[in-house]
């Protein structure tokens, strides 16, 4: 109990450790916020007309493909156009129908479709019949389930920091050499690196997943296993941290390091690999991979998925401990 009160006093201490936790609940909440946040209109496309210049079909023709911005006269109408910040396209009535103006300076698709805006307005009428608008799903929820399994990861990772800039804290102040004359066995110094860097991941991760989760009850359970599994693999990874680096540069890259491939590869993975592939099985050797996958399975209400990631990050969590300790006798 005295080496966990003096551990919880150097946390203390730290201001940038106590950061460190509370940036994932506080990501947490700023995700929360973003439900009414449509993130489609960041890629809708943008019209600039005249007041009164196109009639009341051709502005409801336009309203219906994209935004529509009117402008008292054509210099203010210009003047948006060429803004830098903007992606705006001029229309104005022609003669044979509207006619459309560009900055020169737009993403490739902008100038494509205002370069073929008069032909597709032109042939509106005979296109409709041809056409059929199938809904366009609502991307807004996909990108937030997104983030929220990244911040829960993030989260869980808190407590590989935690341990790997404490054992190197203490190496180079030092106390490394009082703790090998302590009386205290290995495996307690051990036990309570792991249950520092454990406690604080898994706490870090509950209170973000309360934040930005909306968990059914019969879920919890499934939850709590994929936090407590995670936050002790990450906790035994920043062991592994601390033991190899022998300084402070040499720790923090070693964590930017082993962040990167905490986070990166399961998005990756998620993303790219069809889901029952032999690729996708293989990202199960990443343990952050089967993090990823049982919160995106659980976020998508696919709990059925869920036992294997559960299997896969306790089968990870016994072949670390072992191999830690393997590594702590040689």
């Amino acid at each position: 109990m005295k080496g966990i009160k003096y551990q919880l006093k150097n946390i203390r201490r730290d201001k940038m450790c106590i950061l460190s936790f509370l940036l994932p609940v506080i990501v947490g909440l700023a995700i929360n916020m973003l439900s009414g946040v449509s993130f489609s209109s960041l890629s809708e496309t943008s019209f600039g007309i005249v007041k009164n210049d196109l009639s009341d079909q051709s502005v409801a023709w336009l309203q219906s493909n994209g935004r529509v911005a009117e402008f008292e006269n054509a210099d203010e109408l210009k003047a948006a156009v060429l803004d830098p910040a903007s992606q705006m396209i001029g229309v104005l009535r022609d003669e044979n129908g509207i006619k459309t103006f560009l900055s020169g300076d737009e993403l490739q698709m902008n100038m494509i479709i205002g370069n073929t805006l008069p032909k597709l307005y032109a042939e509106r009428e005979a296109a409709s019949s041809k056409i059929t608008i199938i809904p366009a799903v609502n991307s807004n929820e996909e990108i937030k389930l997104l983030l929220i399994a990244i911040t829960m990861v993030t989260a869980m990772f808190m407590g590989c920091t935690f341990n790997a800039m404490s054992m190197i804290g203490e190496k180079e102040d030092g106390i490394a050499l009082i703790n090998e004359v302590l009386p205290m066995t290995r495996t307690d110094f051990i036990a309570q690196k792991v249950f520092l860097g454990f406690s604080g991941g898994a706490l870090a991760a509950i209170l973000t997943a309360f934040t930005c989760m909306r968990v059914e009850a019969g879920h919890i359970f499934p939850l709590l296993l994929i936090i407590i599994l995670s936050a002790f693999i990450a906790a035994l990874a920043g062991l592994f941290i601390g033991h190899f680096a022998n300084g402070l540069m040499g720790g923090i890259t070693y964590i930017k390091i082993v962040m990167i491939l905490f986070i990166a590869p399961p998005i990756l993975f998620y993303l790219v690999v069809p889901a029952g592939s032999a690729l996708r099985l293989l990202s199960y050797l990443l343990p952050s991979s089967a993090t990823f996958y049982g919160l995106m399975d659980m976020l998508n209400g696919q709990v059925q998925n869920i036992g294997i990631s559960i299997i896969a990050l306790l089968t990870h969590c016994i072949i670390w401990l072992l191999l830690f300790f393997i590594v702590e006798n040689r």
